[in-house]
């Protein structure tokens, strides 16, 4: 397997706190099944000030002491890139990084504020010849209430990564109820571990695998974890991968989601209404806008 999302250099962000911590959490990894691993620690002004030159330093300094005491795990570069403006410049700087240098770069909305113009801040990514693929989208708290937006950020393009903790429940009901949903309307392409530690959220993409799997079937478990990111380390174009698989068994999985819908009912709204409604606005949708655009 290929995890594209961790946070495993030491001291450098909420991550890995010293070396110790990366060496046991690079020989979980492997025990796991990870080959490559992407280190990919926040980029946050304010919190984390870490940019592209320290990345690669701090990669290439943990890859050395991997080597010393022989943990067979490569190391690529990345970040865990919390949304700016104007990210396209800053990546072609080289102060944040994009995933081992290709144009897919990993992208972190706020966890509980949906930010305004979010579609025109992908909509600038990509017309910048990057392909955005957006940190767990399931975990996000405002997902219920913009589940349209991430729909429509789907269909123009923009890459769907999810948490194998999710898929397990170690993030609660929430996250992995909208993980499946996403899983199963196939509109993922990538699961990552997002790991942190070796206690709580330790590298786990094997049993985030296994979860998948059961969903969508051995075949697309294993495009989401190795062909899709390997794809993504050749810097292959999106087209050129296999699309994200949508379960021919769909249409029997909507009812349980429709009665998930009706049981975790808070306050009397129900997310499929929801969703409804706002499929309904009467806004130009951002695909027309980026259709307008190449047209």
């Amino acid at each position: 397997m290929i995890d594209l999302h961790s946070h495993i250099l030491p001291g450098i962000d909420d991550g890995a706190t010293d070396l110790g911590v990366s060496l046991e959490m690079a020989r979980i990894a492997v025990a796991d099944g990870v080959e490559i691993q992407a280190c990919t620690p926040h980029i946050l002004p304010g919190l984390y000030h870490n940019t592209g030159p320290q990345i690669r330093a701090a990669t290439w300094e943990l890859q050395q002491q991997l080597d010393a005491h022989g943990i067979p795990l490569q190391l690529i570069t990345g970040a865990d890139a919390h949304l700016v403006p104007d990210m396209a410049s800053g990546l072609r700087s080289g102060h944040i990084l994009s995933l081992a240098d290709t144009r897919y770069v990993l992208v972190e909305p706020p966890h509980h504020v949906a930010p305004l113009r979010l579609e025109d801040f992908f909509f600038g990514l990509l017309l910048a010849g990057y392909v955005p693929i957006l940190t767990h989208p399931e975990r996000l708290t405002w997902i219920e209430q913009h589940y349209p937006t991430m729909v429509r950020l789907f269909e123009a393009g923009v890459w769907m990564q999810i948490t194998a903790g999710s898929l397990t429940g170690a993030f609660g009901r929430a996250p992995l109820y909208w993980a499946e949903r996403m899983l199963n309307e196939g509109r993922v392409h990538i699961i990552a571990s997002d790991a942190h530690g070796i206690n709580r959220r330790r590298p786990n993409l094997g049993e985030g695998r296994a979860a998948a799997a059961k969903w969508v079937g051995e075949a697309e478990a294993e495009n989401l974890v190795l062909t899709r990111p390997r794809g993504i380390l050749e810097n292959v174009l999106p087209t050129q991968m296999p699309a994200p698989f949508k379960p021919s068994s769909a249409v029997s999985h909507q009812a349980s989601f429709a009665d998930r819908d009706r049981r975790s009912n808070r306050g009397g709204k129900n997310r499929g209404s929801n969703v409804a409604r706002a499929n309904d606005d009467g806004r130009r949708s951002f695909v027309d806008r980026l259709r307008s655009f190449f047209e």
